[in-house]
């Protein structure tokens, strides 16, 4: 089993704060372990174990601050060197007495130096072995019940003594080690530790930031974090630098960068995760093209803009719409054609056929001389783009509206149908709906049945913005139509759905389910380019026929998949089944969004009555979600939908209201996870937890393995900290990252379900 974390970031700080006000406080020898000076301020109280100090334990409380936490990684043929610095502040009233600092380390790692600057004095450290760090972890959750050390058990760590921090007063602490990459599936990892939420209660850090420089001498393949929002600078063909920033910052989850070196020009990693051998596996594809394509031949494609030229663009619209159309033409291929289409009241085209893309120039003046007027015939102007297309060339058509049909044709499912009727294979279309106004079911049942995606600008955002960002990802497509195969192994229920199309320097990243595991897996990928097939064969993947893996992936599945059934729910209508589905997979995976909120608000969730409940509630908001397909609501629930089904990470949480349909405005989740000011914030925090790729809900106190069923499982009790629990995380280590949740833990392992109790 893969720990949730190899490592974490520890300050526990045995000491009290005290307050200097009035008598001066007492002074009382304490016990050395750790060592604790002769005149140290500690708590008077009976110490609960001799060999323990009299003071309580507190992880970083209120008054200890992390000022900055500055993580910078060097990345040289799969070496790592991991460059700490750490400032921490008491910004109470009176004195932290003696701590001590505990980095459990990652299994390999070579500590090069830690340094605790106390005015300026270094004070030095010590590695202690895993045997001494396991009692150590142990005397400390037994003292003061505090079992978040457990999950650390079998590795060495780092301690250093912390001497009293006055108030006012700072301490920093650089830490640098090095460590050896694993590879596995053609990609290598890199993690640290961030998740410290059960012992930090969710306090934030006031500066985060890390950064990521490898360095080598192969090809890159692809780069991908399922954990975090980075922004991804390649430096040539070799070497990339990753950041990630954040101010007030409160980790949920460690920080993972996955990257892979290939020699193939379309380089494809696999990673794949099963719990148990009789459980359906997950697996990620991660296919990349070169950012630099030399060797990779780019189709010549064409391009047809549709633009609203209606009254309602008038003003700031029209003028972004203008720049985006601009933007197009000003960066088509050489070898590209194109056309415009401007529609309000009918529609007038720039050419009445397709055109070179040596006169797009003289088009962007054509449409920079036009003005916004009249009313919205989508109809003709789409069927008019339609039978323009080249049925021997791949064709994009941009569409930009920010209205609902008011001319010609004004019946979505109509609408639709005429589409269909005209519509050649080798089309894309990608819509932007401008505004709330638009008709969200129009727009993504158009994308849908043409194989693009519905964007939607909010007030706030700029088309051309969003314009660009999209025409840069699909300007250079190197596979039209692709598809793959899997040798030996039986998939289904892959996001997104095959074929698609493939751009250069554009990542894609699929997930998908499989039922037949194999160990040396061949993996076929083919498609069209210029008229011809090609393939590109991959070879000695493993799809895990027992237990192991990444997790995550099955997160990223059940996130891609809720999001889809929560597409289908809005333009096809709801159903049983897909009401059961989404609230299966919310539960089993622990997907909160404004629509699956009753994994929290639910307080027996995980029985038939409380199943019961959350399916009647999802009804009623997926009858709205159905009935409803313009307005801010309807644009904010069109963007959850895609912010899901097309999310790069797992999304463990978005924002959950009690009445998504009523308060959602103009927010919405990214495709990491993180939550947009638009939202409102979630109404309890860590009522939720993942850990190993189980979920847990916290119910009565007690953190519930959601593959508990009360309704038909026994527990096996074990009293918290009491000498059989101690005993049976010898016996079964792979507790360890369970128990460590709390006090109070239900978890199923190998079919058995253990419950820690209080008594």
């Amino acid at each position: 089993m893969r720990r949730r974390s190899l490592f974490t970031l520890l300050l526990i700080v045995l000491a009290a704060a005290i307050a200097f006000s009035g008598a001066a406080a007492q002074v009382v020898p304490c016990p050395t372990f750790p060592p604790c000076p002769a005149d140290a301020i500690c708590d008077p109280v009976p110490c609960p174990n001799p060999d323990l100090p009299t003071w309580g334990v507190f992880t970083n409380p209120d008054w200890l601050v992390v000022e900055y936490h500055r993580v910078n990684v060097t990345i040289d043929d799969q070496i790592a060197r991991t460059n700490v610095d750490m400032q921490f502040v008491n910004r109470g009233d009176g004195a932290l007495a003696e701590g001590t600092f505990i980095f459990p380390l990652p299994p390999g790692a070579s500590v090069d130096s830690l340094v605790m600057y106390i005015n300026e004095i270094p004070i030095e450290a010590r590695i202690m072995e895993a045997d001494e760090a396991r009692a150590y972890y142990d005397e400390i959750v037994r003292s003061y019940r505090d079992p978040a050390l457990l999950e650390y058990i079998g590795t060495n760590a780092i301690q250093a003594n912390v001497f009293p921090i006055p108030a006012g007063e700072k301490r920093r602490i650089t830490l640098s080690y090095t460590q050896v990459l694993a590879a596995d599936g053609g990609l290598i990892e890199y993690e640290y530790p961030l998740d410290v939420t059960r012992l930090t209660s969710r306090r934030a850090v006031e500066q985060m930031s890390i950064s990521v420089q490898m360095t080598g001498d192969e090809t890159l393949g692809s780069i991908y974090s399922p954990s975090h929002d980075i922004a991804v600078s390649r430096q040539g063909d070799t070497g990339f630098r990753v950041g990630f920033e954040r101010t007030q910052f409160a980790a949920d989850r460690d920080f993972s960068l996955f990257y892979s070196v290939s020699s193939e020009s379309i380089s494809l990693n696999a990673l794949s995760y099963r719990e148990g051998a009789n459980e359906d596996g997950f697996f990620m594809l991660l296919v990349q093209p070169p950012l630099e394509m030399p060797d990779v031949p780019v189709a010549a494609q064409d391009v047809i803009l549709v633009v609203d030229q209606s009254g309602s663009m008038q003003g700031d619209k029209w003028s972004q719409a203008q720049d985006a159309a601009r933007y197009v033409l000003d960066n088509l291929g050489a070898e590209d054609r194109f056309n415009a289409i401007l529609f309000s009241t009918g529609w007038r085209v720039y050419a009445n056929e397709l055109v070179p893309a040596s006169d797009a120039s003289d088009a962007a003046s054509w449409i920079s001389g036009q003005y916004a007027e009249g009313g919205t015939d989508i109809n003709g102007a789409l069927t008019t783009a339609l039978e323009m297309v080249d049925l021997e060339r791949p064709t994009t058509i941009l569409f930009i509206t920010d209205g609902l049909p008011s001319e010609g044709e004004m019946q979505t499912d109509r609408i639709l149908e005429n589409l269909d009727a005209v519509a050649p294979d080798n089309a894309r279309i990608f819509a932007f709906g401008v505004g709330d106004d638009v008709d969200t079911f129009l727009l993504d049942g158009i994308t849908r049945a043409f194989d693009g995606t519905s964007s939607y600008v909010r007030p706030s955002e700029r088309i051309d913005e969003e314009v660009a960002s999209l025409w840069n990802k699909v300007s250079a497509p190197v596979l039209q139509d692709a598809t793959l195969s899997i040798e030996g192994v039986t998939v289904d229920t892959l996001y997104p759905s095959l074929p698609i199309d493939l751009f250069g320097g554009t990542q894609l990243t699929l997930v998908g389910r499989y039922r037949e595991g194999m160990e040396d897996a061949r993996i076929t990928l083919t498609g069209m380019l210029n008229g011809e097939s090609v393939s590109y064969v991959y070879e000695g993947f493993n799809f895990r026929e027992r237990g192991g893996g990444e997790p995550f992936i099955a997160q990223l599945w059940a996130t891609r998949r809720i999001g889809d059934l929560l597409n289908s729910i809005r333009l096809n209508g709801e159903s049983r089944e897909l009401v059961d589905s989404i609230v299966s997979l919310s539960v089993r995976y622990g997907i909160i969004t404004p629509y699956t909120s009753f994994l929290i608000d639910e307080n027996d969730i995980l029985t038939q009555s409380g199943r019961d409940r959350a399916v009647a509630d999802l009804e009623a908001e997926a009858q709205t979600l159905a009935n409803q397909s313009f307005g801010a609501a309807a644009v904010g629930a069109a963007d959850i939908a895609a912010g899901l089904s097309e999310a790069a990470a797992p999304i463990m949480q978005i924002a959950a209201t009690p009445s998504p349909m009523a308060t959602m405005g103009a927010g919405g989740a990214n495709a990491t996870g993180n939550v947009d000011p638009g939202m409102p914030p979630a109404p309890q925090q860590n009522a939720v937890q993942t850990v190993e790729g189980r979920t847990f809900v916290q119910q009565n106190g007690v953190w519930t393995d959601t593959t508990f069923e009360p309704d038909t499982m026994t527990t096996q009790k074990v009293v918290f900290l009491s000498d059989a629990y101690f005993d049976l995380l010898s016996e079964i280590p792979a507790l360890a990252p369970f128990f460590a949740i709390g006090d109070q833990v239900i978890v199923v392992l190998d079919g058995v379900a253990y419950e820690v109790t209080l008594e």
